[in-house]
């Protein structure tokens, strides 16, 4: 029986490792979608990613379900090595993350700017909500 633990522990680890794998290439995809100004690409990647994170997702709360139906006294070689590149993949991905996340904010400011110079050429400028002015070029903000 714990043999078969082992094994199906084994099986979710490596599906995880390539989710996260998948995930990374999505993401760069979505990155490339946005610098090539393709919404279909980057709406596809986006309905990928939210698969993807979705199945990671099942896959997290099954492990740790299982692992408290069956703990392990010391896992497998195997099975550790697996976790290794796991954190190494989890890393990779935070990172990547990061500059996605970088990338849309820059993105919005940029469309926010965009629709703000179109509104002042037909003549509708808008205020800044808040106490004080608020001055704004396309470079900077004052």
């Amino acid at each position: 029986m714990s043999e078969t633990v082992i094994q199906n522990r084994e099986g979710q680890l490596g599906e995880y490792l390539q989710l996260l794998r998948q995930l990374s290439s999505e993401i760069e995809r979505g990155m490339q979608a946005i610098s090539r100004n393709s919404i279909t690409d980057l709406e596809e990647s986006i309905t990928s990613q939210q698969a993807l994170s979705a199945r990671l997702g099942e896959l997290g709360q099954d492990a740790s379900q299982r692992l408290n139906e069956h703990p392990l006294v010391a896992p497998p070689l195997s099975e550790s090595a697996l976790k290794d590149q796991i954190r190494a993949a989890s890393a990779e991905l935070q990172q990547l993350n990061s500059r996605y996340s970088a990338l849309l904010d820059h993105a919005s400011h940029s469309v926010a700017l965009m629709v703000s110079l179109f509104s002042s050429f037909h003549g509708k400028i808008q205020e800044g909500s808040g106490n004080g002015c608020e001055f704004r070029t396309l470079s900077c903000r004052i």
